[in-house]
């Protein structure tokens, strides 16, 4: 049986990293994890094909070639699904959907074919039994969270890696925290769930065989849910690092209790992890209570940002305005505690309803809701009536964005980080793909673009200052041109 694995396209958010890509030559930012893992769960004398929208277009000689199209998206990626799943009927073509869009929102696409709802991999070998007799069902709905131990490795050699600028890899899934405007309790639950260690870095060994040598993204839910396991698996990667000298880097997410752990800390930057996001939501205490987010109500979240600083991470940051408990000045004070912290990579989003939520079920109880989410928090809109004034909001929001990432505001921010962390001592010398980076980034933001002066004075004062950190202080400069491009499009 021939199989086309289809990744929709992602819009243009924070997590895109679409402004990036011309300065590294690259593609994509990361590639999709879930159906190489759902493509690993096939049979191996069936032939697979896939073609992720972002890297490349999608054919009628693609979908011809199939006897069956698989689908998987998340729900930013709504707005594409529809077109795909239009031409594939046009060519005779049945499509099979799974992810998160369609486990929590199937009823909205009556046209598609077949369902898989929830995790895949228990339900994975009722629909190959299925479709080699010919008779798939309308869906397969999982019962029960699956044992992390029968994931397979995903199927890198569908995918060229170096179309990718960070390759992603899944340890755990799950969270113990029960944040009210989160789904990933939704979709993983709330008692954390890890494949053995050994088999996460047998992962990372196949990606090492293959030429991979950059960051690679660790896109667990909270990597810390499970500390002695996570505990576990860096001392592993720890001594696989050391037996093959791989300088392959990491990032994650966790959440802002991180802090309180000085021993995975250090085993996390001795593992080779240089960057984690930690959602701090707000630095107003109130809607933090709110939203349920107590672990970040027990601390003084500027002192957490740079105690992982000094332990040598870049900290990126979510942040997230629009809750009934926010204060009228809440844009000033995220500012001023983004600025203050040097959070130089600051996710803001507004706050959004995501189906199933308790934020959700609590909106609709009381008649707030009014429309389904994007799920693109990036958008200067809401899915549901605030208690502050919806117009306030939306502005309040876009010119807090096109603040934050005002080059003399951004450039200010990477200073007080430099100023916090710990150097890096593992950066080596440039690379190719660095000075190549570099040359783009004098030309594009040292003259193609506004804030060139900024640009400037940035990088003379780095050369002077900090000459070891110019490496990063230029990643870092890169990275704001993204966002600041995505804030001006609010």
């Amino acid at each position: 049986m021939k199989i086309l694995l289809v990744s929709p396209p992602a819009p243009d958010t924070f997590w895109s990293f679409k402004h990036v890509l011309r300065f590294v030559s690259k593609r994509a930012a990361f590639p999709p994890l879930g159906l190489l893992t759902v493509a690993a769960m096939l049979p191996d004398d069936w032939q697979l094909r896939l073609v992720d929208l972002n890297v490349r277009r999608l054919s009628d000689r693609d979908v011809r070639w199939a006897d069956c199209v698989m689908l998987s998206a998340m729900i930013v990626h709504k707005e594409f699904v529809g077109s795909i799943v239009q031409r594939c009927h046009r060519l005779g073509k049945p499509v099979i959907a799974g992810g998160p869009l369609f486990t929590t929102g199937h009823a909205d696409f009556p046209e598609i074919d077949h369902f898989v709802l929830g995790e895949a991999e228990e339900l994975m070998p009722q629909l190959v039994a299925d479709m080699r007799r010919g008779v798939p069902q309308r869906t397969y709905a999982a019962s029960r969270r699956p044992d992390l131990a029968r994931v397979p490795c995903p199927r890198w050699d569908l995918i060229d890696l170096r179309d990718y600028v960070t390759m992603s890899v899944q340890f755990s899934r799950g969270c113990p925290f029960d944040c009210e405007f989160c789904d990933i309790v939704v979709m993983n639950g709330h008692v954390p769930r890890t494949k053995a260690p050994a088999q996460l870095v047998g992962e990372l060994e196949q990606l090492r065989l293959r030429g991979w040598r950059d960051m690679v993204f660790v896109v667990d839910d909270n990597f810390i849910g499970n500390q002695r396991r996570a505990k576990e698996l860096l001392r592993e990667i720890i001594a696989w690092r050391e037996r093959t000298g791989t300088k392959m880097g990491f990032l994650t997410e966790a959440s802002a209790d991180l802090a309180d752990e000085p021993e995975l800390c250090d085993l996390m930057v001795r593992a080779g992890f240089k960057k984690v996001f930690v959602g701090f939501e707000t630095p107003a205490t109130e809607s933090l209570r709110e939203c349920g987010k107590l672990q970040n109500c027990r601390r003084d979240l500027t002192s957490s940002v740079q105690i992982l600083q000094q332990a040598g991470f870049d900290v990126m940051g979510g942040f997230i305005v629009g809750f009934d408990h926010d204060p009228s000045d809440v844009f000033q004070r995220q500012f001023d505690f983004i600025q203050r912290s040097g959070v130089v990579t600051a996710m803001v989003g507004l706050l959004t309803a995501l189906p199933e939520t308790r934020l959700y079920r609590r909106l609709m109880q009381e008649g707030r809701l009014e429309t389904a989410s994007t799920g693109n928090n990036t958008e200067a809109a809401l899915n549901f009536r605030p208690v502050l004034s919806r117009e306030y909001l939306i502005q309040g929001y876009r010119d807090l964005m096109r603040k934050l990432y005002e080059p003399r505001h951004y450039y200010s921010r990477i200073r007080t980080f430099l100023d916090h962390k710990r150097p890096d001592v593992s950066r080596g010398r440039l690379s190719r793909a660095d000075l190549q980076a570099f040359l783009k980034s004098l030309w594009l933001l040292g003259v193609w673009y506004s804030g060139r002066a900024a640009y400037w004075r940035f990088c003379i004062g780095t050369l002077l200052r900090r000459p070891r950190q110019f490496h990063h202080a230029l990643e870092l400069a890169i990275l704001g041109h993204h966002f600041r491009r995505v804030a001006r499009l609010l």
